[in-house]
């Protein structure tokens, strides 16, 4: 049991919350390359994959792994962009270090999902049992290179200003 659940159903909110926060931080990363930032979808990006971290922790582990290096890692960086957008405003340079630091957390997101993808899709699995494979490198290599394009684009586009903007309810 965890958090009064069992295994299986918190395994199934975990993973919820998961694609939850990648669809939603889709749609903020597409908001911010138009210079826009509509306020419910990001504090719902922002919530969820901050709860995804979160529960990530509850699974019983007897050793830090991987997976727990990311959770703090992307904490770490959700903590950032909550700071620079609720707190500062995104104020000077607060804009582009709450951009930087949403893209990476909806990267951190979707290499995670990259992983389980591969560990339990059988066909994935055949693919790349071990994961050190070169179908999960070439998956995780252009994940990167995606989201290191969308960031650049995204950091440089991103001039929020009237509806939709950095504080409207858009």
């Amino acid at each position: 049991m965890i958090l009064g659940m069992s295994e299986s159903t918190f395994t199934l909110l975990h993973v919820v919350l998961s694609l939850i926060g990648i669809f939603s931080g889709a749609v903020v990363l597409f908001g911010i390359l138009g210079s826009k930032r509509f306020a419910g979808w990001t504090a719902l990006f922002l919530a969820t994959t901050v709860l995804t971290s979160v529960t990530g922790f509850f699974f019983p582990r007897d050793q830090i792994l991987p997976s727990h290096i990311v959770g703090v890692i992307s904490l770490v960086v959700l903590a950032v962009a909550i700071l620079a957008l609720y707190v500062y405003r995104l104020a000077g340079a607060w804009r582009w270090v709450y951009v930087a630091s949403a893209v990476l957390a909806l990267y951190l997101n979707v290499f995670v999902g990259v992983v389980q993808a591969f560990l339990k899709v059988p066909f994935l699995n055949e693919l790349a049992p071990n994961q050190n494979e070169p179908p999960f490198v070439l998956a995780q290599g252009v994940v990167l290179v995606v989201f290191v394009a969308l960031g650049i684009w995204a950091v440089k586009s991103f001039r929020p200003q009237g509806k939709g903007s950095a504080l409207s309810p858009a």
